[in-house]
């Protein structure tokens, strides 16, 4: 790996010898303290909840956007007694907003000590399937095997229920996880499931469970304090904090040089391009820095670093997730219930096989984006309820899907004979009616070979 410089600004005091400027000088010094110990005071008052994620491009014209798989921020240390007067932090499972105000007259010292004791670091472990090729008298062989990779992300702090705390993050940084785990900043460890995701807008919460955590850690952490990006001005000074390379926590600032930046990879079409905006910064944000903050000189989170434009010709052009726009997704992911993997032999079916109905085919044939429903299972756990062939499943259970991939992804997470509930748009005199029908998934033990040899199982 090619190592990276990184480099801080040094401030150092000069000597005076003169007693009576030395004098002066220590009142000023004190002064100044009191002022900057005044200023944390009020930032730690200021706690709420939240913070971002990330999002994975790739090449685009002169460059490459690069997704930034880590990144740790940090927000003021402050916790609340829960009703059973055990040491908590914010109890809620909705986003609160900050002043929004952006002219604070914090420094940078002040908002990284801060924001530090909301960011966490996130360990996503999987085990997956790899192809070696030998050879052997001549003769080129392929051997199938596993093998476990890990990646690193960041995620942010922003509430808690009665039993869990919650935690944001990037889509990408959980997916396909086996097993997840959090490490906050004392550096303890616990393990997290999945609360909800977001995959359209790569966003995800994670859970962990407060009986894991210790009080200790608990007490040294907090709930990330947010703004609002919609009052952000080009120009303003910001900061980004995160695990830059997993090097640990480093901090880096520079200006917003754009909001509103529609931003599009090499797989998007002229006629396809993403309507979801960005801001645009000149902020160090290097890969590992995915779901970490920007933030502003409040201390506030208004962005949640997601990307780079990467290039020989191209410096200084980063990407976050504007707060705002997605406060909303994240309120839902933070209500959603929490998602543990079940055994394959346990794992639900629905019933159906099927193919992707990708956006340039959606665009193209006027139809919904989801998965097309290419045939039903007889007596299978669709047809129960009703749901026919030619028709597109667009939701599972309130997630949002697009793929068949997506879907089986979903399926891992409940057990035969749970009841969920699935939207399908249903062909209607040349259009389409929407349609939400609870389903009892079925055994795959139990499923017919139709639904066992299709696209899902």
């Amino acid at each position: 790996m090619r190592n990276n410089k990184f480099e801080t600004n040094d401030f150092t005091h000069t000597d005076i010898e003169n007693s009576e400027l030395s004098s002066e000088l220590s009142t000023k010094t004190e002064n100044r303290r009191n002022r900057r110990a005044g200023n944390r005071r009020k930032v730690v008052k200021k706690v709420s909840a939240l913070a971002l994620s990330a999002i994975l491009f790739g090449g685009l014209a002169a460059g490459t956007f690069q997704g930034v798989n880590t990144l740790i921020t940090n927000n003021t240390t402050a916790s609340a007694a829960s009703d059973s007067g055990q040491s908590s932090l914010l109890k809620t499972t909705q986003v609160s907003s900050g002043s929004g105000t952006s002219t604070g007259s914090l420094d940078v010292s002040d908002i990284a000590e801060a924001a530090m004791p909301s960011i966490v670091s996130i360990t996503n472990s999987s085990v997956q399937e790899v192809q070696n090729y030998f050879s052997l008298y001549g003769y080129n062989y392929q051997q199938p095997q596993t093998e476990e990779t890990v990646s690193c992300g960041s995620g942010i702090i922003i509430g808690q229920n009665d039993s869990e705390l919650l935690i944001v993050t990037n889509y990408h940084v959980i997916e396909d996880a086996d097993t997840l785990s959090v490490s906050f900043i004392d550096n303890q460890t616990c393990e997290a499931n999945i609360k909800g995701t977001d995959s359209d807008n790569d966003l995800a919460v994670v859970a962990v469970p407060l009986e894991s955590i210790p009080d200790e850690t608990l007490s040294n952490i907090s709930v990330a304090v947010i703004g609002d990006s919609d009052s952000l001005k080009v120009g303003e000074q910001v900061v980004a904090i995160g695990n830059a390379l997993g090097y640990g926590q480093s901090v880096t600032t520079g200006i917003v040089s754009a909001t509103n930046r529609a931003i599009s990879s090499s797989d998007d079409s002229a006629d396809n391009s993403s309507t979801a905006t960005y801001i645009q910064t000149d902020a160090a944000i290097n890969p590992g820095n995915s779901g970490g903050a920007l933030l502003n000189m409040n201390g506030e989170v208004i962005g949640i670093n997601t990307a780079k434009l990467s290039s020989t010709e191209i410096e200084g052009m980063g990407y976050a997730i504007p707060i705002s726009r997605v406060q909303d997704i994240i309120e839902n992911l933070m209500n959603a219930m929490t998602k543990v993997k079940v055994d394959e032999s346990d794992q639900g079916t629905i019933g159906i096989s099927g193919q992707d109905v990708s956006s340039e085919v959606s665009e193209a044939y006027q139809i919904p984006q989801g998965v097309y429903i290419g045939s039903v299972s007889d007596n299978g756990p669709a047809a129960a309820a009703g749901i026919t062939a030619g028709s597109i499943l667009t939701k599972f259970d309130g997630t949002s899907v697009t793929s068949v991939s997506e879907l089986r992804d979903l399926l891992q997470y409940y057990a035969a004979g749970t009841q969920v509930d699935v939207t399908v748009m249903v062909p209607d005199q040349g259009s389409y009616s929407e349609q939400t029908v609870t389903v009892t998934l079925g055994s795959a033990n139990t499923s017919s070979a139709s639904a066992r040899t299709g696209a899902l199982a």
